[in-house]
Formats: C-alpha cells, structure tokens, sequence
C-alpha cells in the first residue's frame, strides 16, 4: 500500500493510511506515525524524511477530528494499522518504533495498546500479536500525550487567527466554544470513561519493554508541561525507560522546526536504542524457544526410558507365553508346613503345572527356558534331605524327601552331598 500524504493510501473510517516511506531491501525498522488534524501535513513530510535519512521505512496513520472523541472511529483505523503492518512484519521481522504527535495517541494509538494486550475483540490471532510484541521496540510522543476535552476539542477546530481577530469573528468563536461545552456536558460520563482507558493503555505499554522518547516544551500552549512531566514520572515509576526532552521555548508541535539539531539528535539516539532493544528480544526468544524444545526432547526420552522399563520389568515376570506352556515346580506340593506326608494324591498334585494366567510367561522350550529349567530342577533329589527355611507368602515352609520311609514324621539329617 502506497499513497500520497495526507489524504492519500488506504481510506477508511477514522481517518487515512498510507506509506510515507517504504523501502523493500535495506531498512532498519518501522516507525508508524499516529496524527491527528492538528499535526500540519509539512511536519509528517520533514519527519518521515528523518526516518528516511536514518533508514527507517515510515507507515503514516492519519485520524479524522471524531477519531479522538469516538471509539467508533478509532476502533476501525486501528484494526487497519495493524494489518498492514503485521502483514509486513510477516514478510521480513524488524523493530518497530511508535510516534504519537499531539492528540495522536487518543485518535488511535491507546487503541492499538488495547489490541495487543488483548482487551479488545479481534478477528486476528494471538501469534499474530506476539509477533508484533517483540518487534516493539520504542515510543516517541511529540507534543503529547494529549488527553482531548472539548476546550482542546475548540481551540484545534477553530483556527488561531480567527479567534484572535476581533469582531463578527469573536461571535463565531463563541457559538463554537457553546457547542462544545454542551457536547462535554451531553458526554461527561463517556469523555471521562475514555480518558481513563487512554491512561491506561499508555500506561500499560511499558510492559512490551520499549524506550521511550517524550518531546515537549514549557511553552507549549496547548499541553501543560506539568501534565507531560507526570506522565514521564509514571512510566519511570514503571520501570519503563524514559529520555524526557524538555524545549523549553518551542511551541505545540513547533520542537523539530526550533531545535532541529537537538530533535535528530534525540530521534536517532532513540531508534539506535530500539534496534538493540529489538536483538536482544530475538536473542531471548530464541534462548526461550530452545529450552522449551530441549524440554520436550527430555520429557520425550524419560517417557520413553519409563516405557522401557516396564516393559522389561514385564518380561521378567512372564512364565508362560501361552496357556499350553508351562513352568514345572520343583517339590511344589511339599513345601508347606501342614503338607508333610506325600500321598499319591499330593503327588499326582505335584506333577500338575502351575499356571499364572495374570502374567504371560517365557517359553519353556527357549533357549532361556531350558536354562532355568536345567538350572532349577535338579537331575536326582533321591537320597537328598532338604531343609528349606524362608517365607512363601508370610507362611513358614520345608521340603521333606520325597521318598522318606517315615511318614508322618520330620527328617533332620545331613545330605549325602
């Protein structure tokens, strides 16, 4: 989108958009422009051509006189800014820079504050805006912030040279400044409900982590320096990083044509700022991105160490793979206590397999199987005198011979081994 100054690029209600300067290949950044009918179009022509010469591209937002007192036009020349400058953004990724002049930031800048903090209904979505987030990298208020009444409301709509002129011309000024008090007093709730969300969205941009760059004067007629002082003091009290810029002499918007030394050196200390600003929150979103990659590769390999070991702890548990194959055991029937004749009915028992059908098992006919088979059923127990002492299950238990010529009675003796 490209289009002349002033009333020229994108239409839309509340004002207009257009391009003052973009480049394709070798900019620094974006620095959008937020004015109102105050700001004379000459100043937005000088100061897109300071960005320029610094190599900054520079996207102009220029708001209608109802844009400062309407959220109904404000609302729609946001929504507009910021889809054409994430749809740039999402082209190549570079530090963004806000610069609000006079009423700027209450025709359309708090709402774009409101947007990205999600305060607002958008049809856009959130990693749109965090991509936004960390490309804000600095603020610039020229003249301003100026919270809008309709005294300011008066002197910006009726021009200074008609109410100095004495005559049918004070008569005009009059029937103005009558409306206007009548507007105040048909919307004082309103007027007041928006100056309190215009503070607070200002305020709340210190927390995108940006510089800040506040142009002004003790001159200034329109903006009290005590109130831009304040406001300066707020966002220190924030942690926000503050460079105040205090004229002195200039008049409203007349800081960049008195001391242009003064004002480009100020501008361009704050956008070398806002570019290393910008590094260092890609720096830290890749650090961020990389540990929450290296997280999940851990949580993924314990997950899967876990898996293993039940597994394993499942196959060391199994004694038969299917219902046909069976683990013998030795002398099973003889173990307990309260078992000590052998009858051939224990003994039919003993030759009977036991079966866990809980846990599948090892084949007994595998190479492992025969193992521990070889290894746990002895080739000749004839003779032997077997004294077993542990615990099967909580309960005591010995193994007579098999074959003992005293039934009824217990054998202690030694083996013949």
């Amino acid at each position: 989108m490209r289009g002349a100054e002033g009333g020229g690029g994108l239409a839309v209600r509340g004002g207009n958009i257009y391009w003052g300067r973009k480049e394709e290949t070798g900019f620094r950044g974006i620095v959008v422009i937020f004015a109102w009918v105050s700001v004379p179009q000459t100043l937005l022509r000088e100061f897109v051509d300071l960005c320029s010469s610094l190599g900054w591209n520079s996207l102009v937002c220029f708001a209608h006189y109802l844009s400062a007192f309407h959220d109904e036009s404000a609302m729609p020349l946001a929504f507009c800014v910021l889809d054409e400058l994430i749809e740039e953004l999402r082209t190549r990724s570079c530090p963004v820079v806000f610069a609000a002049f006079s009423a700027g930031s209450k025709a359309c800048l708090y709402k774009v504050f409101q947007l990205i903090d999600g305060r607002c209904e958008t049809p856009l979505n959130l990693p749109n805006y965090q991509l936004l987030r960390n490309c804000v990298s600095g603020h610039i208020y020229d003249s301003g912030p100026l919270d809008v009444t309709s005294d300011f409301g008066f002197r910006f709509a009726l021009h200074p040279s008609i109410a100095k002129v004495p005559g049918p011309s004070k008569l005009v000024s009059w029937v103005a400044k009558s409306v206007t008090s009548g507007l105040d007093a048909l919307y004082l709730t309103r007027f007041e409900s928006q100056a309190t969300e215009h503070w607070q969205a200002l305020y709340s941009s210190v927390n995108l982590g940006a510089s800040f760059l506040i142009l002004c004067s003790e001159n200034d007629d329109l903006v009290r320096y005590q109130s831009i002082y304040e406001f300066a003091q707020r966002l220190r009290n924030l942690n926000g990083d503050v460079n105040l810029v205090n004229f002195r002499s200039s008049s409203h918007l007349g800081h960049y044509k008195h001391h242009p030394i003064q004002y480009r050196a100020a501008v361009t200390h704050l956008l070398e700022k806002a570019a290393t600003i910008y590094s260092q929150k890609v720096m830290l979103e890749r650090e961020r991105t990389g540990m929450d990659g290296t997280q999940d590769e851990i949580s993924e390999l314990i997950c899967d160490l876990q898996n293993v070991a039940i597994n394993s702890n499942k196959s060391l548990r199994r004694v038969a793979v299917g219902p046909t194959d069976h683990f013998f055991l030795p002398s099973s029937a003889g173990h307990y206590s309260d078992r000590e004749s052998g009858t051939p009915q224990d003994e039919q028992k003993e030759k009977q397999p036991v079966c866990v059908p809980s846990f599948p098992s090892i084949s007994a006919h595998s190479v492992l199987g025969q193992f521990l088979f070889d290894v746990c059923v002895p080739k000749n127990v004839e003779g032997w005198d077997v004294k077993f002492s542990g615990n099967l299950n909580g309960r005591s238990c010995a193994s007579n011979p098999r074959h003992s010529p005293f039934r009824g009675t217990k054998r202690i003796g030694r083996s013949k081994l």
